[in-house]
């Protein structure tokens, strides 16, 4: 296929009893005018998939990491536009087209991206959890730095499509992160594009128990303090939204039994924005005050 509308990109590696759902996913889009090109990442053992006139695999003799896997399919894709999808995820059939429908239907001016809802799951499929991203993000904005709508997340950047070209303009996925990535280029994708956020579900996470980049705590601390020195002028300029990442950061490094890490990031996120992060200690405190004293009534 020569020119495709869409190229779904999609980075594995030693993942052969996931892939074959993301990928079948891909290629049952809704939208016919798309590539589905698989990135085997230096695999044990190559990727061996059915022949499909849609489907490419490129595989690596070395690994490159999750971005650097990300480059290689963005450098092969022959799409105008451009989507990611991890390789022990589902993207719903709709998810192209309702995406390129509304970046054709928006008054917002190029560049543009767009970014849909998620559904969290569980092995068989149940939903467990559902995010929704807010409406819009103007091009010059930083996302998940800016302030957030009520009931919507910022935890839904796996949706993007988006012009290949733009990520080419911006220097692609940075490979020095292992972790973060989807962060650290929304914050580089922000700044040169539009961002529209869909409320409707065109993606499905699972939560599984087999190995993810984002749960390994010795990634996600050296990512975490590698995007904080980055994109520290950012960060800086944000303080309330900084102390609630730096926050979100404790909760989670609590949750991976990191009690040193956590402390140190619940005291630093003290030091950014004080009365932020007591009013969110408090908050869960007091609600388990007031559901005790309703026990007891």
């Amino acid at each position: 296929m020569s020119n495709p509308l869409l190229s779904i990109v999609i980075p594995t590696r030693d993942r052969h009893h996931l892939l074959p759902r993301a990928v079948k996913s891909a290629l049952e889009q809704t939208l016919e005018d798309l590539e589905v090109i698989v990135v085997d990442d230096a695999s044990a053992q190559p990727v061996q998939l059915p022949e499909h006139p849609q489907l490419r695999v490129i595989r690596l003799s070395a690994s490159r990491g999750g971005a650097g896997a990300r480059n290689v399919g963005t450098e092969a894709a022959r799409g105008q536009w451009i989507a990611y999808l991890d390789d022990d995820d589902r993207l719903l059939p709709h998810m192209a087209t309702v995406s390129l429908e509304a970046l054709n239907q928006t008054a917002l001016p190029a560049p543009l991206g767009v970014i849909s809802g998620i559904d969290v799951v569980n092995d068989q499929g149940g939903a467990i959890g559902t995010r929704l991203p807010p409406p819009v993000r103007p091009r010059g904005a930083h996302f998940s730095l800016e302030e957030l709508e009520p009931g919507k997340s910022y935890n839904t950047k796996q949706t993007l499509v988006v012009e290949r070209e733009v990520i080419c303009q911006i220097g692609g996925w940075d490979e020095t992160f292992r972790s973060r990535v989807h962060s650290e280029l929304f914050l580089r994708l922000n700044s040169a594009c539009s961002i529209i956020g869909l409320p409707l579900v065109t993606y499905q996470l699972y939560d599984h128990e087999g190995a993810r980049v984002s749960c390994n705590p010795t990634l996600r601390q050296e990512s975490f303090q590698h995007l904080v020195n980055k994109h520290r002028a950012l960060f800086n300029a944000h303080p309330k939204m900084f102390a609630d990442f730096v926050y979100n950061h404790a909760q989670k490094s609590y949750h991976l039994s990191q009690r040193r890490v956590a402390f140190s990031s619940l005291c630093w996120a003290m030091q950014i924005d004080p009365l932020h992060t007591l009013s969110r200690i408090a908050s869960p405190l007091w609600r388990r005050l007031h559901e005790y004293s309703l026990s007891k009534a």
